[in-house]
């Protein structure tokens, strides 16, 4: 198929071929950030006409790339998702297995990591290169004014005469709401927080983290001044004072309230735990509190799967959205009347007990076999009419009373009304199999 391939033609506007290439990209500011910082950075970002997010991003990068706790959430939440099997389901309803791979590369995978990002951030962006080869590069965020619906030559730029129309670039790709800031925002004043506080509770460490000497000497003897300051400098790095037998000295360390430096623990965690719920919904799935137990950790591995539940609807929306659809039908993709579909993981205790009902159900109204091919994942064959044919054949035959049971019956007159449930049909085989698998799993 590659061969087949029509290279895809440039966008007859006033962009370059490149739109990257003709970004002045500038790198980030590294400079102290507060929360001060923070407030300023929102209100340029919020901003009703000329909205600018280059303050706000360059914050979120800071925080972002030196938080290690924040970066692991994020990673969790977004490999959650990368690890799902995504496949393509092609007009007659088959996988497509040459798209399905190829969101499985590493450009496919890429491109998924910064649909997710786009929930973190805010915003997204990137650049499809024309050619054979299924390739893109990311539009740095700082230059996407989705406000405006603009990619601007500069960070500071906030009009068209600074740059190019999103809806003018059939190869750019910009996701995210135009108002959404992300989830960042709730988590950068608790990540600036805890930077103070770890800069406190390694102030508190070297202070008081080992012994301190103190040394008297007399006032008026400077002699004994100098031989005490000489031995001080001599022997070791410690924290050491030198006071006059005449001066009053008390130092209050408060280690009688924080002997251990629990309270900078007990802060640095409960900032650990806002940015944990901003981001996956818990706190359980990432540390364990306390007072956590089977219940609450179960109850918290629940929430974070409906979040994982919402971002997997959110990529099958944007990767079958017609923008995207058609950026693989440049490149020689035949996606035409197809769509991407994750495939979900069984959860067999849950499992089990759904097909318990569903049995129950099925003794009082009749359900369709495509149901339970459904429900239970299990794949339906290509000769199914044939097949169902043959097997009720097999279970109808089955089911006839034979010479020597009709002889039994009339000697025994008791069981002549009763039901002879001896032969399973079909259905009930197939039920009571899958029904010991879960038993199994379950155990």
């Amino acid at each position: 198929m590659e061969k087949n391939r029509m290279k895809p033609k440039a966008p007859e506007t006033a962009a370059p071929t490149y739109l990257i290439h003709d970004l002045t990209v500038v790198s980030p500011d590294r400079q102290r950030k507060d929360v001060q910082s923070l407030k300023n950075a929102v209100i340029s970002g919020e901003q009703v006409h000329f909205p600018n997010r280059t303050l706000l991003y360059d914050l979120y990068h800071d925080v972002w790339s030196m938080d290690g706790f924040l970066r692991g959430i994020v990673d969790k939440r977004i490999n959650t998702v990368l690890n799902k099997k995504l496949k393509f389901i092609d007009k007659s309803g088959k996988e497509n297995i040459e798209v399905s791979k190829l969101m499985r590369s590493k450009a496919g995978r890429g491109l998924i990591k910064k649909i997710l990002e786009s929930i973190i951030w805010g915003v997204s962006g990137v650049e499809f290169k024309i050619g054979q080869k299924f390739e893109w590069e990311e539009i740095p965020r700082k230059h996407i004014k989705p406000e405006k619906g603009l990619i601007t030559k500069s960070q500071y730029g906030v009009s068209e005469d600074n740059g190019y129309k999103i809806d003018d670039l059939p190869f750019a790709w910009v996701i995210g709401e135009k108002t959404d800031l992300g989830l960042l925002l709730a988590c950068s004043l608790y990540a600036i927080y805890k930077r103070g506080n770890f800069g406190d509770w390694a102030q508190y460490v070297e202070i008081f983290g080992q012994p301190v000497r103190i040394m008297e000497y007399d006032a008026y003897d400077t002699k004994t001044k100098e031989e005490l300051r000489k031995v001080l400098n001599e022997s070791g790095n410690s924290l050491a004072m030198m006071i006059p037998k005449q001066a009053t000295f008390q130092m209050l360390d408060g280690k009688q309230s924080n002997g251990d430096g629990q309270l900078q623990k007990t802060f640095k965690d409960a900032c650990n735990e806002e940015m944990a719920i901003a981001i996956l919904g818990n706190t359980e799935t990432t540390s364990s509190s306390s007072s956590s137990g089977y219940a609450q950790s179960k109850e918290h591995g629940e929430q974070q799967d409906e979040i994982t539940a919402s971002d997997l609807i959110f990529v099958e929306n944007y990767l079958n959205s017609d923008k995207f659809l058609t950026i693989l039908k440049s490149y020689g993709f035949d996606v035409e009347g197809g769509f991407f579909e994750y495939d979900l993981d069984i959860n067999l205790a849950k499992l089990k007990l759904r097909i318990e009902i569903d049995m129950q159900v099925s003794m009082k109204v009749p359900i369709g076999d495509d149901y339970w091919y459904d429900t239970y994942r299990i794949p339906k064959p290509d000769n199914y009419d044939e097949l169902k044919k043959k097997m009720e054949e097999k279970s109808a035959v089955a089911t006839l009373p034979k010479a020597e049971e009709k002889t039994d019956k009339k000697e025994d007159p008791e069981k002549e009304d009763l039901a002879d449930f001896s032969q399973p049909k079909f259905l009930d085989k197939f039920f009571t199999r899958l029904a010991d698998f879960f038993d199994q799993a379950r155990r």
